[in-house]
């Protein structure tokens, strides 16, 4: 099941991460270029330091020239999230290249990358709120509040994972068929931006 191989990889990277907890920590990828857990570690890699990114950037005392500097990196790190999602498509679109769609083949709403991209963040959540939940000086009633939390998290995580399953196993069957559109993000483009473009004059 890819869905249950992606999420222990997912697990295994913030783990890895968390070990030194540090968004400068290098990565160190512990799957062979060609292995497809490769991808997918490395795609949580990025989630993960961005998602701590997120947290300092909200820090109210941050120096402001820290805070633009920290806004850059997150905007780097956003095009690497997408530039994964489309490699980790173009694995899926290899992979089923030779699948003949059925008559009637639907479409879905959303690629197979974009929906492991959302158990990336599904990981962090239940990683974060896992914490949370634990946390031993806060008081009882917030770890009660985020234990309920955790639980809808897991629940989440259980049908979005059969949801994955579901549209890969229908890919391959030839029910459903893949149709990936590349990520055409106009404010990174010098050409599309007027802010950019009109300070080029």
């Amino acid at each position: 099941m890819f869905s249950k191989l992606a999420y222990s990889v997912f697990e295994q990277s913030i783990n890895d991460y968390h070990q030194f907890d540090n968004v400068d920590q290098p990565i160190s990828n512990p799957y062979p270029k060609d292995k497809f857990e490769h991808l997918l570690y490395l795609k949580n890699w990025i989630d993960t330091v961005q998602w701590h990114f997120e947290d300092i950037i909200r820090d109210p005392q941050i120096d402001p020239v820290a805070a633009l500097t920290l806004k850059r990196r997150i905007d780097a790190s956003n095009q690497e999230r997408t530039d994964m999602v489309e490699y980790i498509d173009s694995y899926f679109l290899q992979k089923y290249s030779n699948v003949q769609a059925k008559d009637g083949a639907k479409i879905n709403s959303e690629s197979p990358a974009w929906a492991f991209d959302r158990l990336s963040i599904l990981a962090l959540k239940i990683y974060h709120m896992q914490e949370e939940a634990n946390r031993a000086e806060a008081s009882q009633e917030h770890r009660d509040k985020c234990q309920e939390k955790l639980n809808i998290l897991l629940e989440q995580r259980s049908d979005l994972s059969t949801a994955i399953d579901d549209l890969l196993a229908d890919i391959e069957n030839g029910e459903k068929f893949m149709k990936v559109y590349k990520q055409m993000k106009m404010y990174n483009d010098d050409d599309l931006n007027p802010v950019l473009y009109q300070n080029k004059k």
